[in-house]
């Protein structure tokens, strides 16, 4: 009866975070859609996304180090350990790093090739 219990509880601090993480990509949508946001705010916008900040490594990084941390928990209870739960894991996690911020950084040095000055 403890294993559903704490499992109950890990998911709605889940449940509860993945909320919170919603609200303030909505507010940065938000941000994004304004009518007055011009190509330099923008470009910093994106930089904030993809660059070295706070989470080391930016946002996108953040979201990667969470879904390899999920395919090494998936590679230690998947049954067969033949990795058809963590290989599709740490491909969304190398996609978002190498492709996804690659794609932010080039968006942003197009929009801003002087680079962020803040």
């Amino acid at each position: 009866m403890t294993a559903p219990a704490a499992t109950r509880t890990r998911l709605e601090r889940v449940r509860a975070s993945v909320g919170i993480a919603s609200l303030a990509l909505q507010q940065i949508q938000d941000d994004l859609t304004a009518d007055d946001v011009a190509a330099l705010e923008l470009a910093a916008i994106l930089r904030e996304l993809s660059e070295d900040t706070d989470p080391p490594g930016g946002f996108l990084a953040a979201v990667a180090q969470l879904l390899t941390a999920a395919a090494k928990r998936a590679e230690q209870i998947e049954p067969d350990r033949d990795g058809d739960a963590s290989c599709p894991l740490y491909e969304a996690a190398a996609l978002l790093t190498d492709n996804a911020g690659q794609r932010l950084i080039w968006a942003a040095n197009s929009l801003d090739p002087q680079g962020d000055s803040t």
